[in-house]
């Protein structure tokens, strides 16, 4: 009974809106968590000032600068992003590539695997620091700047999914993510080696403006051509061996040749 009547109003457009505006404004921590972690911050504070006989380091009231959402039960990060990364690392240092480039995906990340192998990494959003090993390139997933099978190593973790959604102020596009596919085979080389991770559902649909989620089968046809190596899926906080459409929303883990 309660399903149904969620179900009703979710069918009521402006109450949807309302719900997502809502969603989008609210804060991660309401004003009674607030409260608790100043409190708690203040706390510890006061008590360290009792306690503080370290002559080494000048401590002052104006030098205060509190991070009061730090103190967890638990190491906070986002599963997917730690999972896929660490699977496309491990890809990359075990095959050790020349040189390897990669689309949007986390600037950490390539910052990391940069250290390792020499790395170029293309997006439209320029780096603000630099660090050797890493070159970074401008350049538009639809229209890379780059020769036809040029790339011999690639990766694009978590992008092609947004391409033309304009979640990022890209142009809206119906069809970027299929026009992003096509760019990125366009440029690999014969035997390239191709890692991308892309959310999979249990039907092709639209999380406007976040993404969008395919199937297993919608996936392989877009690669159709390029040879399938490996494939993982992020459902939860865990990486599974099968794709399994029961399960619904999870992140594909794919690991291509060409």
């Amino acid at each position: 009974m309660k399903n149904k009547i969620k179900n009703k109003l979710k069918k009521i457009s402006s109450l949807k809106i309302l719900v997502i505006i809502f969603r989008s404004l609210k804060n991660k921590h309401n004003i009674f968590q607030k409260t608790s972690f100043l409190i708690s911050f203040f706390k510890d504070y006061i008590k360290y000032t009792k306690i503080n006989n370290n002559i080494n380091f000048v401590f002052n009231t104006a030098d205060l600068f509190p991070r009061i959402y730090d103190k967890t039960s638990t190491t906070p990060l986002d599963p997917v992003y730690y999972l896929q990364n660490n699977w496309c690392a491990n890809k990359i240092f075990t095959n050790k590539p020349n040189h390897h480039f990669d689309i949007g995906s986390e600037a950490k990340f390539i910052g990391i695997i940069s250290q390792f192998t020499p790395t170029t990494m293309i997006d439209i959003r320029p780096l603000t620091t630099h660090q050797e090993g890493l070159t970074f390139k401008y350049g538009d997933i639809l229209n890379l700047p780059f020769n036809d099978n040029e790339i011999k190593s690639l990766s694009s973790l978590c992008v092609i999914e947004h391409i033309g959604l304009g979640r990022y102020g890209d142009v809206l596009d119906p069809y970027g993510s299929e026009k992003s596919i096509n760019e990125i085979i366009r440029v690999l080389a014969d035997g390239a080696d191709l890692y991308i991770s892309l959310p999979v559902d249990n039907i092709d649909k639209i999380y406007f403006n976040a993404h969008r989620a395919f199937t297993r089968e919608h996936i392989m046809d877009l690669f159709n051509g390029l040879q399938l190596i490996e494939e993982k899926y992020i459902y939860g906080n865990k990486i599974e061996n099968n794709y399994d459409n029961k399960k619904g929303f999870g992140t594909g883990l794919f690991y291509f040749k060409k």
